[in-house]
């Protein structure tokens, strides 16, 4: 008498009952969302970028570029290059998304570059230093410049706050003389 041992895959299939699958069609596949069903909850991320674009500009000397577009349309770079030279990826953006913003360019290929841009708020203040911030929550406010608590505050900086609620962040960083950008958020 001869035994012959069943393959392991085949024993494993019996054993699964998939077996009684073969030559079947497989049930058609649903690409549809399924919201609620396991593997898909939480909040999405916020998106990081208003537009994103790709651009030529000739000239840019480095391979990566930060830019603010002003209201009027000036920009204010934060590296040593010539407004005209990075005009192409203002351009760019431009096409999508209105100043202000600040921008982010790196080069992709020679003069090919990728920038990405987010929407701003502009304003003009009176206050010295370059870097401020405004907490207010529970009742108590903080309030420093350049990293260094400060006393006194920014009328315009609290207005922007107290749009949002009781409790607040308020950010502003100097981006030449009187500009500021201003970031706020709820807390």
């Amino acid at each position: 008498m001869i035994f012959r041992r069943e393959p392991i895959h085949k024993k494993l299939a019996r054993q699964a009952r998939l077996d009684d699958l073969a030559g079947q069609e497989p049930p058609p596949v649903d690409p549809g969302p399924h919201w609620g069903a396991t593997g898909i909850h939480g909040v999405p991320r916020p998106r990081r970028w208003d537009a994103v674009a790709s651009a030529e500009a000739a000239g840019l000397t480095g391979d990566e570029v930060h830019f603010v577009a002003l209201p009027n349309g000036d920009l204010v770079v934060d590296e040593d290059e010539p407004d005209d030279t990075v005009r192409a990826l203002a351009e760019a953006v431009e096409e999508r998304l209105e100043p202000p913003y600040r921008a982010e360019a790196v080069r992709r290929d020679g003069d090919v570059w990728a920038v990405a841009a987010r929407s701003v708020q502009v304003t003009e203040l009176e206050t010295p230093g370059d870097d401020i911030e405004l907490v207010v929550s529970g009742g108590e406010r903080t309030f420093s410049v350049d990293g260094e608590r400060g006393f006194g505050s920014v009328p315009q900086l609290e207005r922007i706050g107290e749009r949002l609620g009781p409790a607040y962040v308020v950010r502003a960083r100097r981006l030449e003389d009187r500009l500021w950008e201003v970031e706020a958020s709820a807390l």
